[in-house]
């Protein structure tokens, strides 16, 4: 390879149809890749690269998996080459205003009808956390959502759930029936020892007051695992 096919080229010496911005206003938001998207988001490169490369290298850092990016703090993306504060805080609010854009359609969610109905409400509260929590979802009669708690928050790999407390609230709210949801920051689906005695203690107790525990989800990103599917329950 010849040195002048390493030279760099600025976005700005690209052919008008290929810069980021210029494409998007063209052809529209969905014929540009991610690092594009990204690229448009912190507007320059470094000398050696272009937006659209340090974008690249952004997406390399995350596996270029777009869940793992969303749970990226300042202090994660100012390690990359070429992202300082001001770029990295655009990204991470960029990416923020999307999982509020997911919570927003969640709350068009009537009724539980399904697992995945379920997995779209407990999303935006545990796809992109680097820790664990639980929450729980308590319904009426015919299923509607009366409430949303946040039971525990723990670390990395485990969280203290206090059953009582999912009851005690349950109750004051006069529920019929709960969902459990807790994430995997490791994305590892499969549920735990933990996670299979929580789940039938609460089952056992929530049962004495005439409360049924529908389900309970494990959330990994865009992936998740109902223990009610499963017939686990």
């Amino acid at each position: 390879m010849s040195k002048s096919e390493l030279t760099y080229v600025s976005v700005k010496n690209w052919a008008e149809e290929d810069r980021p911005r210029e494409k998007l206003m063209l052809k529209g938001a969905l014929a540009l890749s991610d690092s594009e998207l990204l690229a448009i988001l912190i507007g320059s490169g470094t000398r050696e690269k272009s937006a659209v490369q340090v974008c690249k290298d952004i997406l390399v850092t995350a596996g270029n998996d777009l869940n793992k990016l969303a749970r990226f703090g300042v202090n994660d993306l100012t390690k990359i080459k070429g992202i300082g504060p001001a770029k990295a805080i655009t990204i991470v609010a960029a990416l923020e205003l999307g999982r509020r854009r997911k919570d927003t359609e969640v709350k068009e969610i009537k009724k539980i009808t399904s697992s995945r109905d379920a997995y779209n409400i407990f999303y935006p509260y545990l796809s992109d956390l680097n820790h664990e929590e639980t929450w729980a979802l308590l319904m009426n009669r015919s299923n509607q959502v009366m409430s949303k708690m946040l039971v525990s928050k723990g670390g990395i790999s485990s969280t203290v759930v206090d059953i009582r407390l999912i009851l005690r609230e349950a109750l004051n709210v006069y529920a019929s029936a709960i969902i459990l949801g807790h994430n995997h920051p490791t994305n590892n689906l499969m549920p735990s020892e933990q996670d299979l005695r929580i789940t039938a203690k609460l089952k056992d107790a929530a049962k004495l007051m005439d409360i049924s525990l529908l389900d309970h989800l494990i959330l990994c990103g865009d992936k998740y695992y109902s223990f009610a599917d499963e017939n686990v329950m």
